[in-house]
């Protein structure tokens, strides 16, 4: 058994390395740009006077950033070779997504935005897989070079975790549907084109198979955005939309009619696998400066580093993240060799506990630097703020043991998830 870094991945490492130090950091350097990632990042990002969305110029930034990794064809490393990109699957993702998180915060990979340089182009990948030729037509071009998107409705309000319990339905008047419902935590609808919004055409609350997925362009008549939501790091990209008589064409379907929560399923199993490996980089890097700075800080006269009460939470902490990087990249591997659906349960172990070894780092290394390490001048309270929320987003711990629970006692089908065909 070979644990070696593939060799074509290992190179594109050192590409991504290089690319970075001659195209991503002098922008980072230019026009006080460190100001989106010092102790001034929330303020900097954060339009206060615009319901708390990101700053315009914040997300230029992110946008030229990600133009030049567009133009090194850098961005396209997991879209198919036809399409500009290098055929780059889950393992070369995973391991990609951990060595950017591993370097800390910049213009690199800032995932509160899901910024990348290696672009996460989930929305691409869906488009190919479950497109219309139509709707590749209109969409492919668009995605892959980032001057499109759409987002993603499906949690609602009183809804979250039990989607298919939603209250958002779709009912079928000649050759349009008619959709009423609401949706929160929606996340990047100020930018997007289209929101794909999950509504049930049929069956009862519960069933897997009846929810559609329609795109529906943002400025349709009756699609509203009631407010965005306030949160834990800011700024807010997440919205409150509502959907009152929205009216969409037939073609507006995604996915086929009912098989909606198929798409769910493939969109959240290949989120949660890179989500994962995010927060080990994340967390390895927590680590890695609690380290180095317990060796360096000499309270009464001796390195920080000589107390056992220092040493032994890095080291289960590294413990824990030497474990967890051989079971993330064992996952990705096998759903590249089997399919997204293929180890679900190993996805879900995967990502509760990346995130939460992410947070306890974190807490950690906040720990082992006293004050300064509790201040913005490091990064460790935006880190812990960020992959808080990814113990509740794309489902919560308790979903994912849920999840690992029904594969390992039998009331879940592991080749099949609910909703997939």
């Amino acid at each position: 058994m070979n644990f070696d870094i593939p060799e074509d991945i290992a190179e594109f490492l050192d590409e991504l390395d290089a690319f970075t130090a001659s195209h991503i950091k002098p922008l980072e350097a230019e026009n006080d740009n460190i100001r989106f990632f010092d102790h001034r990042r929330e303020d900097a990002r954060t339009d206060w006077d615009r319901q708390g969305l990101p700053n315009e110029e914040w997300e230029a930034l992110l946008a030229e950033a990600k133009r030049r990794a567009i133009e090194a064809n850098i961005f396209s490393y997991p879209f198919p070779k036809e399409h500009g990109g290098r055929d780059g699957g889950n393992l070369g993702m995973a391991i990609i997504r951990e060595h950017l998180a591993a370097k800390g915060l910049g213009l690199h990979n800032d995932l509160q935005n899901e910024h990348s340089i290696v672009g996460n182009n989930i929305g691409l990948l869906l488009m190919l897989e479950y497109g219309t030729e139509q709707q590749k037509s209109d969409w492919v071009h668009g995605l892959k070079n980032a001057t499109a998107g759409f987002a993603f409705g499906i949690t609602e309000p009183e809804h979250g975790s039990d989607a298919t319990h939603m209250e958002t339905n779709a009912v079928k008047k000649g050759d349009y549907w008619i959709i009423n419902g609401e949706k929160t935590w929606n996340t990047g609808v100020h930018i997007a084109q289209c929101d794909m919004v999950m509504a049930r055409t049929s069956g009862q609350p519960g069933d897997a198979l009846g929810i559609t997925a329609f795109l529906v362009p943002m400025e349709t008549s009756g699609v509203k955005i009631e407010e965005y939501l306030w949160t834990f790091n800011m700024p807010t990209d997440h919205a409150h939309v509502s959907f009152k008589d929205v009216r969409v064409p037939d073609t507006a379907i995604f996915g086929g009619e009912g098989r909606g929560l198929q798409i769910v399923q493939h969109f959240f199993n290949e989120n949660r696998i890179r989500q994962a490996a995010s927060s080990l980089g994340a967390a390895q890097y927590c680590v890695n400066e609690a380290v180095e700075y317990a060796k360096t800080r000499r309270p009464f006269g001796k390195p920080l580093a000589s107390n056992q009460g220092i040493q032994f939470p890095l080291v289960d902490l590294q413990a824990r993240c030497e474990m967890l990087r051989a079971l993330i990249h064992k996952t990705a591997w096998l759903m590249d060799r089997d399919g997204a659906f293929s180890v679900s349960d190993k996805v879900s172990i995967c990502n509760y506990q990346a995130n939460r070894l992410c947070c306890e780092a974190a807490d950690t290394a906040m720990q082992v630097h006293g004050g300064m390490g509790y201040s913005r001048y490091k990064p460790f309270e935006h880190i812990y703020r960020h992959h808080r929320r990814y113990r509740i987003t794309e489902g919560a711990d308790e979903i994912q043991m849920r999840r690992v629970a029904g594969y390992l006692f039998g009331f879940m089908n592991q080749k099949k998830p609910k909703g997939v065909d």
